[in-house]
């Protein structure tokens, strides 16, 4: 096996390193992963998943797993409803439809594969700071003044990795939405109104001030994104933006034309998260020579917005390849097999991005509808 007696090296405790990091683990392979969060019960805020057939599934059926995310993900419906709050379109979702695409927690998947994974693969709260190269192994180095060696280094830490550079000049490009995240404890009793609405499903609202997008059953908290083109306030990184205060009367102004039920749950948000959409294109500049086996998988190299519900899918599609690639034996060194997979990546997710771009679009258009989707 190409990995025989080989220490492989995941930077990055996500969805997709954790993936990764499994699929190799039950091939036998020597994996370590380094997260830098503090440790496993950290949480980790953001929407729900879902994962798709033919890609997040997949790569968890290979894992062993895919019973386990049934288990923990919601099939959940979709409504939407008008800036008024008058319900416009509602779909449940039936029987035959549980195992399409339901959503998943992000901390309940984190858990999920960590609880899958011998109990030292992870050494948390090692924020990664640098990589280099000495008597033919990796040096990764940690904000908290770890040190550790590797034979193969996978990036899997998200769209700012700093391991990037030793494959490619690609950098961050920002796409011009704004996405403001919020997240509300106890939405039963602190925005009861909106929380109606929804009725247990994924709810939608859009209006020419901007889109709506809203889950109630993100593990114990409701969460929602405001989505809008970057406005001026914000390019110029206006003071409004800088606490949950100022965020909150800047949606009260914003959609203050809406129902009261939508300023409702902005009153009951107990914190926001800003989320400029960002992606990096991919481009024959990755690097064909390099020191030592080294790429990356999921937004560490394609970091696309979410307006496809591609990112987590096509990210633990590239473990999925890249695994199989190093473990079944038609590779005759690890770099052809890591040469494979960047080529087979650029081809899906060029797509993948081709297809949020689409959407992107579509959204910030005065006259965008999520009934399109469902009519």
């Amino acid at each position: 096996m190409l990995l025989k007696d080989k220490k492989v090296a995941i930077i990055g405790a996500g969805p997709v390193g954790l993936t990764m990091a499994k699929l190799l683990q039950q091939n036998g392979v020597d994996v370590t992963v380094y997260e830098r969060d503090l440790n496993a019960q950290t949480r980790i805020s953001g929407g729900t998943l879902d994962l798709h057939k033919g890609l997040g599934q997949e790569a968890l059926k290979q894992a062993g797993l895919l019973e386990d995310y049934f288990d923990k993900a919601l099939p959940m419906g979709r409504t939407v409803a008008d800036s008024q709050g008058n319900i416009l379109f509602s779909k449940t979702t039936i029987e035959e439809e549980r195992y399409d695409n339901p959503e998943i927690n992000r901390n309940d998947l984190r858990l999920l594969l960590l609880n899958s994974l011998k109990s030292d693969t992870v050494v948390w709260n090692s924020k990664f700071t640098n990589l280099k190269t000495d008597n033919e192994k990796w040096i990764l180095e940690f904000e908290n003044g770890v040190i550790a060696t590797a034979d193969f280094v996978i990036g899997a830490n998200g769209g700012m990795s700093k391991a990037r550079k030793f494959i490619t000049p690609a950098t961050i490009e920002y796409t011009g939405t704004l996405m403001i995240q919020g997240e509300v404890l106890c939405p039963e009793t602190s925005c009861a109104k909106f929380n109606k609405l929804c009725n247990g499903a994924i709810l939608m609202t859009s209006g020419k001030e901007g889109l709506l997008v809203a889950n109630p059953k993100n593990g114990k908290v409701l969460s929602y994104n405001v989505i809008f083109k970057s406005p001026d306030e914000f390019i110029r990184n206006d003071e409004v933006f800088e606490s949950t205060d100022g965020i909150r009367k800047y949606l009260f102004n914003r959609f203050s034309e809406w129902d009261k039920c939508y300023k409702e749950l902005f009153e009951a948000t107990s914190s926001f998260v800003l989320w400029p959409t960002r992606k990096i294109s991919l481009d024959d500049q990755w690097k064909k020579e390099r020191p030592l086996p080294i790429t990356l998988l999921g937004d560490a190299a394609h970091i696309m917005p979410p307006f496809a519900g591609q990112g987590a899918n096509i990210g633990l599609l590239d473990a999925l390849i890249l695994s199989n690639n190093l473990t079944n034996g038609k590779f005759e060194t690890i770099e052809e097999a890591i040469s494979d997979y960047e080529q087979k990546m650029f081809v899906y997710a060029t797509q993948a991005q081709f297809e949020t771009a689409v959407n992107e679009a579509a959204m910030q258009s005065p006259d965008f509808s999520f009934l399109k989707f469902y009519r």
